[in-house]
C-alpha cells in the first residue's frame, strides 16, 4: 500500500510514513509500503513492508515498556488496519538520535579518514564490522526529503538544543540502545547501530516515537556468521541497494530516478524484513 485514501487531512508525508490530524487532537500514523534508497523514494513497493515496520515497531515498544512513547491506541480505520497507530502529538525534536555498537557505514567511511566518528576518538586497528569497546552517541541533523542527514558531533546538539536537553536524548539513545542490543542479541541477532526519533510533552517529558528498531531505521546483522573485516549481509533493504548500484545500470550520481525493481528483487527484499520480524518477535507474520 502505498496510495491511501482517507477521509482526515493530512499533516505530513514523508518517505515512508503519513501522518493524519484525528478529531480528538491525536495523529493517526500510517505506514506504507514505499521504499527508499539514495534518498529516492522507489517507484516500486515491497508489499506489506509498512505491516512489518509497525507491527514490528509496537512489539519493540513493549519490550521497552519503562521508556514513555507516543502510542495512544492501535484502533485504526480498517483501511489501514496493522500498518497503523494512534499517536499522541508531540513537540519533536529534530535529531536523529544514533547509537553505535559496532562501526561500518558511515562511520567507518570517517575511521578510515580520521580515526574518529562524530569525533569522537576510536582506537586504532578496528575494521568494518568492529565491535566498539562501548557504544556511543553520533547524532544527526534531519534533512529534507531527498537530502542526506548530516552527522554531527555532540557539542553540535548542545550548541542547538542546550546542554540540558541534548545529555537527555544522549543518556535515553544509549539506554535504549543497551537494552534493545542485549535483547535482539539473544534472538541470535546483532543490533549493529540503530536511530531514535523523540519528541516532548508539554510538560517536558522526553517521549520515544516514530518507528522504533525497524529495518529501516537499524542495522541488523546475523550473530552466527558477523565476522569483523568481511561483508556483513543485514536485515533490510541490501537487495535493493546491490541491485541498484550493481546491476540496474542506474547511476546514482544522476538526476535521472532509479528503475522500478523487478519481481525477484521485491520478494528477496521482503522475504529479509519478513525475516527480521519472525527472528526478533519468535512469531510469524500476517498482514
Amino acid at each position: 500500500m502505498t496510495d491511501i485514501a482517507l477521509d482526515l487531512p493530512l499533516l505530513h508525508a514523508g518517505k515512508v510514513r503519513r501522518l493524519y490530524a484525528l478529531p480528538d487532537g491525536n495523529i493517526l500514523m500510517v505506514a506504507t509500503d514505499a521504499i527508499s534508497a539514495y534518498d529516492h523514494v522507489l517507484a516500486t513497493p515491497i508489499p506489506d513492508k509498512g505491516a512489518i515496520l509497525n507491527q514490528l515497531s509496537l512489539w519493540w515498544f513493549d519490550q521497552l515498556s519503562d521508556v514513555p512513547n507516543h502510542i495512544v491506541s492501535t484502533d485504526v480505520p480498517a483501511a489501514v488496519r496493522g500498518r497503523a497507530v494512534v499517536a499522541e502529538p508531540l513537540d519533536m525534536v529534530p535529531v536523529e538520535c544514533v547509537a553505535r555498537g559496532y562501526l561500518t557505514g558511515s562511520g567507518w567511511a570517517e575511521y578510515q579518514r580520521s580515526g574518529t566518528v562524530c569525533d569522537i576518538p576510536l582506537p586504532e586497528g578496528l575494521v568494518d564490522g568492529s565491535r566498539l569497546p562501548e557504544p556511543i552517541f553520533t547524532p544527526a541533523i534531519k534533512a529534507p526529503i531527498g537530502e542526506h542527514d548530516e552527522n554531527v558531533d555532540y557539542a553540535t546538539i548542545v550548541a542547538l538544543h542546550g546542554p540540558e536537553l541534548a545529555e537527555r536524548l544522549r543518556d535515553l539513545t544509549l539506554s535504549i540502545y543497551a537494552t534493545a542490543e542485549a535483547i535482539a542479541r539473544g534472538k541470535g541477532i546483532i543490533l549493529a547501530d540503530t536511530k531514535f526519533e523523540f519528541g516532548l510533552r508539554p510538560d517536558g517529558t522526553l517521549v520515544l516515537a516514530d518507528e522504533v528498531l525497524t529495518p529501516d531505521s537499524s542495522r541488523f546483522w546475523d550473530a552466527a556468521t558477523w565476522q569483523p573485516g568481511v561483508a556483513l549481509p543485514s536485515f533490510d533493504k541490501q537487495f535493493v541497494r546491490d541491485w541498484l548500484t550493481k546491476e540496474s545500470g542506474w547511476d546514482k550520481a544522476s538526476d535521472s530516478p532509479p528503475p522500478p525493481l523487478p519481481d525477484e528483487v521485491v520478494a528477496a527484499t521482503r522475504a529479509k524484513y519478513v525475516e527480521a520480524y519472525e527472528k526478533l518477535t519468535g512469531r510469524p507474520f500476517a498482514a
